[in-house]
């Protein structure tokens, strides 16, 4: 996906029917405009009816990886700070150390981490959410989910790369009813991956419901940036972001009919990669729904790339795969308590290392502040990208950034990584 700028064709039509650029919203409390108006509404009330359950720390399985002391001082960190007692002691190789580790053998991973993740999950029913810890691998060698090159000669059961995380979130998939197994080809990948139960769901996760569960990582370049993580989810809760969702979409790639985003799969063969103009017309919706909702945002249409944004509550964009895309304007971003974000880009957390070349990061976003984002450790196809609108609808709705990011996600088994406490939820 989205490696390969120069093969997006085609001009853009009435753009400035479809798209206002950099239109900015300003927030305007519900309270004070009623109360402005006179209007005799219980507030409480609407506000109860409205909001998203709140989820609780004993629904949290902690894993930390007991060979990584990286791992173990992030993972005690957050077990103190949000009062999970359920923790689940690994001993796999550390993927803190250097990016050689940070993949790990299907093998292994069955014996190290998915056997105990299992064993402890079959005497603990309650668990929805499982949190990953820096130092633990990103991504399996050997499966047949996953992607990988088209022109691959290794069999069909043991060439895919699917991240560690989405290969848990799927666990039990294969023994649910109505499970559907998706065969993917394009943009120089093959691969399956599973269709994710709870996409488009608009009420609160469960395993016991849904099958499988919503996993996400404490990570980033550094072990500071990994603990930084839960402090930000908690401050968000204190005070939810108030800066701008920037939506950068890139005209030059088309703009896309949002009346028909997001599209849900209508068939479990997919042959090549959604358009591009997609992505940009579901940043469109996402503006939209903002607008609607009262809450800052910026949709910016034009063909340069955006930079030099500060207190972002939201990101989305093309990153490197923009046309017009500048490495220090991405760099000049910086975000706010509680942000969220996604990118557009193949492999934007194939490391979570410092490391030189390629295509953007995801740690580089975390790096600057950002609270809750999504990647991929290897080709995913445009249509593993979170849904904007969907992501954004059920976050400012008041649901954890969790269950806002799988609701928003169309596949699991796949490349995906969500980075972030799964309870972050500043809009409950």
């Amino acid at each position: 996906m989205l490696r390969q700028v120069s093969e997006i064709k085609g001009s853009v039509r009435n753009a400035s029917q479809r798209c206002q650029p950099r239109r900015r919203l300003k927030a305007i409390w519900l309270g004070s405009m009623l109360a402005f108006v006179g209007l005799s509404v219980d507030i409480t009330a609407l506000m109860a009816k409205a909001a998203a359950p709140h989820r609780l720390p004993d629904e949290v399985l902690l894993l930390i990886n007991t060979n990584s002391p990286t791992s173990w001082r992030i993972g005690r960190d957050y077990a103190a700070k949000r009062r999970v007692d359920n923790i689940l002691y690994l001993g796999c190789q550390d993927s803190a150390k250097r990016r050689s580790e940070e993949t790990i053998s299907l093998a292994a991973y069955r014996q190290l981490i998915e056997n105990p993740a299992r064993a402890y999950l079959r005497q603990h029913t309650n668990i929805s959410f499982l949190v990953l810890t820096k130092g633990i691998p990103l991504r399996i060698r050997g499966s047949a989910y996953g992607s990988c090159d088209e022109h691959s000669r290794e069999p069909a059961a043991i060439r895919g790369h699917p991240s560690v995380d989405s290969t848990l979130a799927a666990m039990d998939y294969t023994n649910l009813p109505g499970t559907l197994t998706m065969d993917i080809t394009g943009s120089g990948a093959v691969g399956l991956a599973y269709s994710n139960r709870y996409w488009l769901a608009k009420e609160p996760f469960s395993h016991t419901k849904f099958g499988g569960y919503l996993v996400t990582r404490l990570d980033g370049y550094t072990e500071a940036q990994a603990l930084a993580l839960t402090e930000r989810a908690l401050a968000a809760e204190q005070t939810p972001p108030g800066g701008a969702v920037l939506l950068d979409v890139q005209p030059q790639f088309g703009l896309g009919k949002p009346a028909q985003e997001p599209a849900s799969f209508t068939n479990c063969t997919i042959l090549r990669e959604s358009a591009w103009d997609t992505y940009n017309a579901d940043m469109q919706n996402a503006n939209d729904l903002l607008g609607q909702r009262h809450l800052p945002a910026e949709l910016d249409c034009l063909p340069e790339f955006v930079g030099g944004r500060t207190n972002l509550a939201g990101y989305f964009s093309w990153g490197s795969n923009d046309a017009r895309y500048q490495a220090a304007a991405y760099q000049s971003l910086t975000f706010a308590a509680g942000s969220i974000a996604d990118t557009a880009v193949s492999t934007s957390a194939r490391t979570f290392l410092p490391t030189e070349g390629g295509q953007s990061l995801l740690a580089d976003l975390l790096a600057h502040g950002l609270t809750c984002g999504k990647g991929y450790v290897d080709e995913p196809l445009l249509q593993a990208n979170a849904s904007p609108s969907v992501l954004m609808e059920r976050y400012t709705s008041g649901y954890t950034m969790a269950e806002s990011f799988y609701a928003a996600s169309r596949l699991v088994g796949w490349e995906d990584v969500i980075i972030g406490d799964p309870l972050c939820a500043p809009y409950r």
